[in-house]
């Protein structure tokens, strides 16, 4: 082997920047540069946009209305690929988990539900890890990494239409009807590319999942939930899981800072609430914690005046946890006092744990990376010398 100590380091060469994840604004100026009229790539803007979220293409070559000449110029400064699927899992109920990565260290998990109430869920990431904590939740036992991009968001929802094979975006029979933000990471910390994520989304000529069939979760970041209202007019849950502050710290440690008095005042000011927009609160069932009747009453008093439903989530055990499920008859005795008080309250039936894509399972082996470390692996990656 001969060390060639006189030729300039290797560097592969950077990726393309990516058109997923651009709002229509921002496609049209992407092109802007590459066509001589304004008015032309306002008109590739909604051509691409259709080809990347009506039709789910990954190859520029398959834009028939689009010239091979502008085709090829557009493919040779812009990608449009999917990011890599780590591993795809089915399990035995029919869930589907995906994990997948967009960059060295950066992987995340969302789930696919199919069947629920009529319906077929996607479960979407908002963050690499987490921040919050919650003692009941495996990935808040990850560190945060980093907030995912509007386009990393986005990205999720293409691969399940992928898997699923809907493509073009169906107008009737859809598999995939509801996207909701109850994968890895607090949603209201990564606002801006949430919203922005919502808005390609929920775009009539692309991807055309209703906001009323957009849910975002919290676990009460108080001064975000009207903002988020505001913004993106989708449907809100709040990841409640008490009803008085010294236990709800223990669980969900952001109470500390946004007790349920404020969380439960952000919440009356989010934007069009009513009984055909009620907020759903999810409460997970803790054996001998916050499962008893006594709290199931106090439950009640808590949602006065707030239009609401309020899932009952089966606690979903993952490798160390310290907490038991509830008993099938506790959580049903907990549901009835709910009920009678007129307050919808559905057991959800677990899904996925076999494969640990059941709420409050998800997590990833990604690690935060020290500035220090990465300038080291991408000076050794720079420095890749031919042999």
């Amino acid at each position: 082997m001969t060390l060639l100590l006189d030729r300039t380091p290797i560097i592969a060469p950077a990726l393309a920047p990516s058109l997923i994840g651009l709002d229509r604004a921002e496609l049209a100026a992407a092109l802007a540069p590459l066509l001589a009229e304004k008015r032309a790539a306002r008109m590739r803007a909604e051509q691409i946009w259709g080809w990347l979220y009506h039709h789910g293409v990954t190859d520029f070559a398959a834009m028939a209305n689009i010239g091979k000449a502008a085709r090829e110029a557009i493919a040779a400064a812009f990608r449009i690929d999917r990011p890599d699927i780590l591993s795809a899992q089915t399990a035995r109920d029919g869930v589907r988990k995906w994990l997948l990565g967009f960059g060295p260290g950066i992987e995340v998990e969302s789930v696919f539900i199919p069947d629920v109430a009529r319906s077929g869920a996607l479960c979407v990431s908002s963050q690499v890890g987490c921040t919050l904590t919650c003692s009941f939740c495996h990935t808040g036992t990850q560190k945060l990494v980093r907030n995912l991009t509007a386009a990393e968001i986005v990205a999720q929802v293409l691969v399940a239409r992928d898997a699923l094979g809907e493509w073009p975006t169906p107008n009737e029979d859809r598999a995939l009807t509801n996207i909701v933000f109850m994968g890895m990471g607090e949603p209201l910390y990564n606002l801006d590319e949430v919203v922005k994520a919502i808005d390609i989304i929920a775009d009539g000529d692309g991807i055309s999942i209703s906001r009323r069939r957009i849910t975002v979760s919290t676990a009460g970041v108080a001064p975000k939930i009207p903002e988020l209202g505001a913004r993106a007019n989708a449907m809100l849950a709040i990841s409640l899981h008490a009803t008085y502050d010294d236990l709800r710290d223990e669980l969900v440690p952001l109470n500390k800072k946004y007790p349920i008095a404020a969380l439960f005042d952000a919440i009356r000011r989010y934007p069009s609430l009513s009984n055909a927009k009620r907020v759903t609160f999810e409460y997970v069932m803790l054996k001998d914690v916050n499962d008893s009747l006594a709290e199931a009453k106090d439950l009640v008093k808590l949602l006065a005046g707030v239009p609401a439903k309020i899932n009952l989530i089966p606690f979903n055990p993952w490798p160390g946890a310290i907490y038991e499920c509830s008993s099938w008859e506790r959580i049903e005795a907990f549901a009835a006092i709910l009920n009678r008080a007129g307050y919808a309250s559905p057991i959800r039936t677990p899904r996925g744990r076999d494969i640990l894509a059941a709420c409050g399972q998800l997590r990833s082996e990604s690690v935060k990376e020290r500035a220090s470390a990465r300038r080291a692996r991408e000076a050794a990656e720079a420095a890749t010398i031919e042999e």
